[in-house]
């Protein structure tokens, strides 16, 4: 290490931090230097910084900041935010499940910026100078040879594959939870591959919310959830993938996914070795607390991030109905009864308005106010407003879907044998669109923002996995799987 550790400082007891927000392009930080055959970040690269960009000001201060000090930084990655820190310190891992309020027998993602320095942890020895960028093509190559094609074919990008802890190793015990296995990764975004590299550290990094709440896909998503909890927000704009990576498994046999993200089942079976993967996620969270995790044993952990616990959840509550179904009236009637403000989330099938209009089920007579989309009804006053999402002018750039919450007013007529009372119920509509892609990069936006309108209720209209472009569609219906509460199925 450079520093000591009495010059490092330690995450506070009571975390009272001013935290900050800047903003990085990494276009504008210097020039990427890429040697030998490869070209690539797989193999040896440099980054020579400009001295007068403050940009690469700011990309040097976070970096001394992850050397220095314990307490995490967050950066953007092609998946969502990431909360980062020195994975070979203890005390820095730490600061993570400090800051997140996490559990710590949840295992971390390592992320690297090269196969020298991913060669450097599975040999524990941090000063390795080796650059080959060539999987398998040496004698005694820490990296296991079933991970060579997917190495090749999707890194850097969306995909963790799971290694063995060697004896001795650098890494801090916390950053496993006390399992013998790490997942590691490395990201395909710049800006990520950028602050690892000039920090010359391999960063323990889960996604930078706070514990069991929806993935930040801005850095205004992370200062909400993480405001003085931390000091340095990266903000390199909104993530392009918007659900977390797929993590592998290929140490059992047959090797398997433990969680579904940006590489599909299909992609992975193209890759030689994976012809049989199978699937070793279930679509719930498992335990409560008490140490047992999704696929576990009682006394088990989980074997892989997001296995565990309830996650991908805002503070309403979640109703996930599955593709090609809706509600019925028994079912919105309830809603209806215990609500005040409904949040809903379209994706393919469902239009505005199709929800929550014009009804009189079990005693309550429904006037829907105003929701122009909706040509059955007849409305007597404007109610409805567009309204453009709260949380910063980049997230518009998502999706125009995602960009826009429709806002409208259900009156109702409750009727019983002695009185007649009127009750007002707000509806918050987002359309998401048919296209995987933007689901995947407005969904947690869209649960954050409907948080943030504090409805009772969030309604959320599936898709279909097998029709929905098989790199993200599992990831999306296991991430609202693990968030809902009550799920409408066939």
């Amino acid at each position: 290490m450079a520093e000591s550790s009495d010059q490092i400082e330690e995450y506070p007891e009571e975390p009272c931090l001013m935290t900050r927000i800047v903003s990085i392009d990494p276009s504008k930080i210097g020039t990427f230097k890429f040697s030998g055959s490869s070209q690539s970040f797989l193999g040896d690269w440099n980054i020579e910084l400009d001295p007068k960009s403050q940009q690469a000001n700011n990309l040097v201060e976070a970096a001394d900041h992850l050397r220095r000090t314990s307490v995490p930084v967050a950066f953007p990655t092609e998946t969502v935010y990431g909360l980062g820190a020195d994975a070979t310190r203890s005390a820095a891992v730490l600061g993570i499940y400090k800051a997140k309020q996490r559990p710590a027998d949840n295992p971390l993602i390592v992320h690297i910026c090269s196969l020298a320095q991913l060669r450097s942890l599975l040999k524990h020895d941090l000063s390795s100078t080796d650059t080959n960028s060539s999987l398998g093509a040496r004698e005694n190559d820490p990296i296991p040879r079933i991970y060579r094609i997917p190495i090749q074919r999707f890194w850097p990008g969306p995909l963790t594959i799971l290694l063995p802890v060697p004896p001795n190793s650098t890494l801090a015990p916390e950053v496993t939870a006390g399992l013998p296995t790490f997942g590691a990764r490395m990201p395909s975004s710049e800006l990520a591959l950028a602050l690892i590299k000039t920090a010359d550290l391999p960063l323990a990094a889960p996604s930078a919310n706070a514990s069991t709440k929806p993935s930040p896909t801005t850095a205004q998503h992370v200062k909400h959830d993480l405001d003085g909890r931390i000091e340095l927000i990266l903000d390199g704009g909104p993530c392009h993938v918007g659900v977390e990576s797929t993590v592998i498994d290929g140490l059992s046999d047959p090797p398997s996914i433990l969680r579904p993200g940006g590489v599909s089942i299909d992609q992975l079976r193209e890759c030689e070795g994976w012809e049989k993967v199978t699937v070793g996620y279930i679509n719930k969270a498992q335990g409560n607390g008490n140490g047992k995790g999704e696929g576990t044993g009682p006394d088990e952990g989980p074997r892989a991030p997001g296995m565990k616990y309830k996650h991908y959840s805002p503070k309403a509550k979640v109703i996930l109905v599955e593709a090609g179904m809706n509600l019925d009236d028994a079912a919105q009637t309830q809603i209806i009864q215990n609500a005040t403000s409904i949040g809903i989330i379209r994706t393919s099938s469902w239009k505005p308005g199709q929800l929550f209009g014009t009804r009189a089920v079990n005693g309550m007579n429904g006037t829907h106010h105003n929701d122009r989309s909706n040509k059955r009804l007849s409305p007597p006053q404007s109610l409805i407003e567009a309204e453009p999402l709260s949380s910063s002018k980049a997230e518009t750039q998502i999706s125009a879907a995602a960009a826009t919450a429709q806002h409208s007013q259900i009156q109702i007529q409750i009727q019983s044998p002695t009185s007649i009372s009127k009750r007002i119920i707000n509806i918050w509509d987002i359309g998401l669109g048919c296209k995987t892609a933007d689901i995947a990069r407005g969904l947690f936006s869209s649960l954050r923002e409907l948080d943030l309108k504090n409805v009772d209720v969030i309604v959320v209209e599936g898709i279909r996995e097998s029709e929905s472009g098989g790199e993200t569609g599992a990831a999306i219906m296991n991430r609202l799987r693990k968030a809902a509460e009550w799920e409408v199925k066939s």
